[in-house]
């Protein structure tokens, strides 16, 4: 399987192109602020042809790109419902005023061709994580529809039944396992894998 990525703008989300081999179709994932260069720089690279984008959340900094990313390759963006709203008012997803007053000059719109995505089962040694996970930390809870106990429970539900060595692509830093976590991410001590579907996106 062909994975890469690079960090999109100044929020610096990874985003990610991810296929079978190069010469295929591939998803997009997370094409934040000014990301369009750097996919066309990917898929041209590989020859990718874009079938798809897939967020992983609805936070600017990494739906930013989006709309203009479906439009120019019509392809359909993958999102929960439950951020669906952010595609096209993604200050509802930032904590204050002043911070939301940032975005007022600029307009954003959903892509034409919305799917809506309640949750994936996937089994690839890969784990892209968005805003859940990432090396030695977890995401913030202090943005608007954040909360601490739900976190850990996503965390046990769909990151610790994993094998050790599954790789983890987060939204931002550096890519991490799943074993490193386990045993060195102070958030995930005391945690034990939840019951139920244990798989992530």
């Amino acid at each position: 399987m062909l994975i890469a990525g690079f960090p999109a703008g100044a929020f610096a989300a990874n985003c990610y192109v991810v296929a079978p081999a190069p010469g295929e179709e591939c998803l997009i994932i997370d094409p934040g602020q000014d990301a369009e260069a750097g996919i066309a720089e990917l898929t041209g690279r590989y020859r990718l042809r874009p079938a798809a984008v897939l967020l992983t959340h609805g936070h600017i900094d990494h739906v930013w790109s989006v709309a203009p990313v479906c439009g120019a390759r019509g392809i359909p963006a993958y999102i929960h419902p439950a951020d669906r709203e952010l595609l096209s008012d993604p200050a509802r997803g930032l904590p204050l005023a002043p911070f939301q007053e940032l975005f007022g000059g600029l307009t954003f719109t959903e892509p034409d061709d919305v799917v809506e995505l309640a949750g994936a089962a996937a089994d690839s040694g890969t784990l892209f994580t968005g805003d859940l996970l990432f090396a030695g930390s977890i995401g913030r809870v202090d943005l608007p529809g954040g909360d601490y106990a739900t976190i850990l429970e996503s965390l046990a539900r769909v990151c610790l039944p994993l094998p050790d060595e599954t790789v983890v692509l987060s939204g931002h830093g550096p890519q991490t396992t799943i074993g490193a976590e386990r045993s060195g991410n102070p958030y995930l001590t005391g945690l034990t894998p939840s019951a139920g579907p244990g798989r992530g996106l």
